[in-house]
């Protein structure tokens, strides 16, 4: 019994500063302390151009955590309840995580609308016949990011946001039920909160 408990110290140790350096690792990226695994700043990556945000696929993980790890970039951090508390607290941060927003909405041709009533609204832009072309299309790996955003900006605090970006990608849907599948939709649904239904 006593070596089968060492020998399981080690792992719990291990888990244990595992999640503590995955959620220090968040906040430092975000606060523009530290970079990601890749050596870029926050601030970067929000200066790219449209075809960098399309073919690099190793930023929305850090962009848009999650409490599960990506399969598809298992270097970058996940969310711990440490993250979200401190993203909850700290305005700052979820102001950032805001500009993220507005970066990846430009690049899929929408736009956040903040009106004076305090309601959020995020619509279609004037160029989004023209940069939906990218990503409007049935499979396409954009809509599992969109998944992503609507389910990280709920965790983090900014459930208003989540609520507008699913009910704009439901108007989506609904004129482009071709491009966009029922599964899609319903992981979109899934991830979005419980009250986005109403529009």
């Amino acid at each position: 019994m006593l070596s089968a408990g060492l020998c399981l110290l080690p792992r719990l140790l291990f888990d244990h500063m595992s999640q503590y350096f995955d959620s220090e690792a968040i906040i430092r990226f975000y606060s523009g302390i530290s970079t990601d695994a890749c050596g870029r700043r926050l601030e970067e990556i929000w200066k790219w151009d449209h075809v960098r945000l399309e073919v690099v696929h190793d930023y929305i993980q850090w962009l848009f955590p999650l409490s599960v790890r990506s399969q598809f970039n298992p270097d970058a951090p996940v969310l711990t309840d440490h993250t979200v508390e401190v993203f909850r607290w700290d305005s700052s941060l979820r102001m950032r995580l805001k500009r993220s927003l507005k970066v990846m909405l430009d690049f899929y041709g929408l736009q956040l609308l903040e009106l004076d009533d305090g309601s959020i609204h995020i619509k279609r832009a004037v160029n989004f016949a023209i940069l939906s072309h990218k990503w409007l299309t049935p499979g396409n790996h954009n809509h599992l990011r969109l998944t992503r955003i609507i389910c990280s900006l709920k965790i983090l605090g900014l459930e208003t946001y989540s609520t507008a970006l699913f009910n704009c990608l439901t108007e989506i849907y609904e004129s482009y039920p071709e491009k966009i599948s029922p599964i899609t939709y319903q992981y979109w649904s899934d991830a979005a909160p419980t009250y986005s239904s109403e529009f």
